[in-house]
């Protein structure tokens, strides 16, 4: 359950459109781990956020995990359903289970981030 259409990052996000604004999520591979999410923590909308740094949280069942941006840029949405419906990362992570969008900085960052391939090959090993 890799997409090949988004890019990835080591940290097990994902990264959807390149148009200078990108939706967020956690990979597949990362909900699995995590177990059955009860609680998300996002950023609030127009906060800025930095590559590599925590904006958010993940409770599960199983541990509290941090979300890290993938990229730099400012938050213009944020999936305001996961306050209720927090097991959509678990159930649709690619789908409804989205975190939020980033007007990026740097668009051209995108294509830094890990392929389908890079991120196959990086959860197999």
């Amino acid at each position: 359950m890799i997409p090949d259409e988004l890019r990835y990052t080591a940290e097990h996000e994902w990264v959807a459109g390149a148009d200078g604004t990108v939706r967020v999520g956690i990979t597949h591979f990362a909900q699995e781990a995590l177990g059955d999410i009860v609680f998300v923590q996002l950023p609030e909308e127009g906060a800025t956020v930095a590559a590599g740094e925590s904006f958010g949280e993940v409770e599960s069942t199983k541990s509290v995990s941090e979300i890290y941006a993938p990229l730099s840029g400012r938050v213009v949405a944020r999936n305001e359903r996961l306050a209720e419906n927090p097991e959509a990362i678990n159930t649709d992570p690619y789908g409804d289970g989205w975190l939020v969008e980033i007007a990026l900085d740097d668009p051209s960052a995108v294509d830094g981030l890990l392929t389908a391939a890079a991120y196959r090959e990086l959860t197999e090993s």
